[in-house]
């Protein structure tokens, strides 16, 4: 598989327990950085379409703010209800002081 993987954000746009949210290839994405790095996820909940990057980071969980269904950002997983379907997680990474997200490329676990 082609690597393509294309800048999302400066890494000192983002400071650690921050989100940025952004758009790649038509796709709205939020870059989170954790105490364990930085993690691209859709930036929608999968319970009612409201959006991730209005709620805040705890630890490498995110939670939404209109219902508190919770996520964990390095793998989509959902940590907590009403949400029952995980989110999209893509695969992240440093080059210099530029975070990049593939966004062909989901993490799976």
């Amino acid at each position: 598989m082609t690597e393509s993987f294309i800048t999302a954000a400066n890494i000192s746009e983002i400071p650690v327990g921050q989100l940025k949210s952004v758009q790649i290839q038509g796709k709205l994405l939020l870059i989170c950085h954790t105490a364990e790095g930085f993690y691209a996820i859709d930036d929608t909940c999968t319970h009612d379409d409201g959006p991730l990057g209005d709620g805040w980071l705890d630890g490498n969980a995110i939670e939404c703010p209109r219902h508190g269904a919770r996520f964990d950002v390095a793998t989509g997983k959902v940590l907590c209800l009403p949400a029952a379907v995980p989110i999209n997680a893509y695969r992240v990474k440093v080059e210099g002081d530029e975070v990049k997200v593939n966004v062909h490329e989901q993490v799976t676990t």
